[in-house]
């Protein structure tokens, strides 16, 4: 019977849009203000009494508290709004002091029956939801220094393999190593060597104050490789850094040359957060120095808890920027320890530096980047001057058991919490070079609250008036035209929701233009059913013509539509990539709204009935 859905079909597109309510659903429970405690260290902890103390404190201040809880990172105390929420955070830190990390968040309140299915509301970009947004600058000199300070120790090791004597290997303030050697026979043998070992190398040689010399320049090509690999590398540590945090969908990516910018919806303590992810350091493997060496050799660290200290050798077997992989665990006797996977080279370096250190200990270094603010005096004012220095601390020193390869163990550490925490920082990865904060700004709770405010008034004014239009233009077939509409906007939800993408003012331009996109393409089926009955043809028959006949134009149209996101998607910054992603997902869903739902509407309607007129 002419315009009829199989029940399978009819079935099929109510299930979806059945699961499309279901996921669209956590978005009707907006967030709560929140202030999240955590402790600075393990032994401050967040419990049931330091939560009672809080809201003590916060009664005496007539401040109202919505509800607490206890979460696995600590603490968590709910607000009405975003005043008592600001006043609050300000009590509770006079309150704890500097032993917690007190920092403003949101906490859902989507019901537990959702979240059992895997249903959560969208994300909030940092101008809808507030939040903190740091512009970091990578140090690039310190990542092409740093690589050369790993080649000096490299060649150093491959010259007394292959027994060339050398007076020394110095890493020169240029850019550039120099070998010096007292015979030039030796010399050209290590020539030859670098030049066939280390392509990425210019090698020059020269003769001068009775000593023989080779200098090697990194070439331009590899130059450029380093500094690719130092923001790439940091990029991922920043990522892993952040997702520690437990921050709903930050944002971190790469900003021109050397810069990284770094968002936080929901947070508004930038101190908290630049506490928590502005660890800008490095990690080093080297051996410890043995009793005879020289003092010209070697260098003294403190421990982290600077109880002790170890001499080390200057040189470095690697970084870990060649960790792949660290997990914690204990050995046979039940002590803790880490496990280390390294990279291919880094494996190389280290079988090759502990095949003659066994029983000798290897100190994993924590080398960290910091800057001290200094005031100087100019035309009668203080000034502050940002002035950097490296503190680097031991926080492992272990016995070599055995020849070390791409896979070993660090024992000798003191608690399993120790291990875990070193685990933990070597699989996030450590910063190929140092960065810099250069810029910091917050972004308030009430400016998100007003953009908010402001994007769903347009989204809602956009979707009324388009709704009067259908109705008054197409009658019946306008209603219908609205309801699958409707559905259009809960499946977009849905499916951002699901893909747990961003959502930010350019993704509600996104959603304002796929409701009149949307629409579109019942105008065109709706049109080519009038052009049809004009011809002549019976209404059923119209109906059947009409999606037919317009469903090319609509596919074309969409298409191009999609490719044109896509492009905007591969080649935008952040809000053109949400606006992008919003109109991407709103044509596909458009599509099936458009055709199916609507179509499986009218045939409900009007489907296998005999009509002499409709109402469109």
């Amino acid at each position: 019977m002419l315009n009829k859905n199989p029940l399978w079909k009819n079935a099929l597109i109510v299930l979806i849009l059945l699961i499309g309510c279901i996921y669209a659903a956590p978005n009707l429970y907006p967030d709560d203000y929140a202030v999240q405690l955590s402790g600075t260290r393990e032994a401050n902890i967040v419990n049931q009494p330091l939560l009672d103390q809080v809201k003590q404190e916060l009664q005496k201040a007539n401040i109202s508290v919505k509800g607490d809880e206890l979460t696995d990172k600590g603490g968590l105390i709910r607000f009405e709004d975003g005043r008592a929420q600001l006043e609050a955070k300000e009590i509770i830190s006079r309150t704890l002091g500097d032993n917690y990390v007190v920092a403003l968040n949101l906490a859902p309140t989507t019901p537990e029956w959702l979240r059992a299915v895997g249903a959560g509301p969208m994300k909030l970009g940092l101008d809808l939801r507030g939040g903190v947004h740091f512009l970091l600058e990578v140090d690039m000199v310190s990542a092409v220094a740093q690589r050369l300070d790993v080649y000096v120790s490299e060649i150093k090791t491959k010259l007394r393999t292959e027994k060339l004597r050398y007076r020394s290997v110095d890493h020169r303030e240029d850019g550039s190593l120099e070998l010096k050697f007292s015979t030039a026979d030796v010399r050209d043998q290590a020539e030859s060597l670098l030049r066939k070992d280390y392509t990425e190398f210019l090698v020059s040689s020269e003769d001068k104050g009775g000593a023989f010399y080779i200098n090697v320049n990194l070439t331009e090509s590899q130059i450029r490789e380093i500094e690719d690999y130092a923001i790439k590398q940091n990029l991922t540590t920043l990522r892993n850094r952040v997702n520690e945090l437990g921050v709903a969908e930050p944002l971190v990516q790469r900003q021109g040359r050397n810069r990284i910018v770094v968002q936080l919806p929901g947070i508004q303590d930038a101190a908290a957060a630049k506490r928590i992810i502005g660890k800008t350091a490095n990690l080093e493997f080297r051996l410890e120095a043995t009793t005879d060496a020289s003092r010209a050799t070697t260098e003294t660290y403190d421990f982290r808890d600077q109880s002790r200290h170890a001499t080390l050798e200057k040189d470095i077997i690697i970084t870990g920027a060649s960790v792949s992989n660290a997990q914690s665990s204990f050995d046979e006797n039940g002590q803790p320890q880490v496990n280390i996977s390294l990279d291919a080279k880094g494996g190389q370096m280290m079988n090759r530096t502990t095949r003659n250190a066994i029983k000798r200990r290897m100190a994993v270094l924590f080398v960290e980047h910091k800057n001290r603010t200094l005031y100087e005096t100019v035309d009668g004012e203080q000034v502050a001057k940002r002035v950097p220095y490296v503190e680097k601390r031991i926080i492992s020193l272990a016995t070599i058991q055995s020849v070390l390869g791409a896979s070993f163990r660090i024992t000798g550490l003191d608690s399993a919490t120790e291990s875990s925490e070193l685990a933990l920082l070597l699989r996030a990865g450590a910063l190929a070079a140092p960065i810099y904060f250069v810029e910091e700004r917050t972004v308030g709770p009430s400016l998100g609250e007003q953009n908010i405010s402001q994007g769903m008034l347009s989204v809602q004014i956009g979707f009324a008036l388009v709704l009067l239009f259908m109705v008054a233009y197409y009658r019946v077939f306008g209603l219908l035209a609205n309801i699958a509409l409707t559905f259009n906007l809960v499946l977009l939800l849905a499916v951002m929701s699901i893909m747990s993408a961003t959502l930010t003012l350019p993704g509600i331009a996104g959603i304002v233009l796929t409701v009149g996109m949307a629409v579109d393409a019942n105008v065109l089926i709706f049109s080519r059913i009038r052009e049809e009955l004009k011809n002549g043809l019976p209404t059923q028959s119209a109906i059947s013509a009409g999606f037919d006949r317009a469903f090319s134009t609509i596919f074309d149209a969409n298409i191009t539509t999609l490719l044109a996101a896509v492009i905007l998607f591969a080649m935008g910054s952040g809000p053109v990539k949400g606006f992008a992603i919003t109109l991407s997902v709103g044509i596909i869903t458009s599509m099936f709204t458009a055709i199916l739902v609507t179509r499986m509407l009218v045939n409900l309607t009007y489907g296998g009935r005999a009509l002499k007129k409709l109402s469109i």
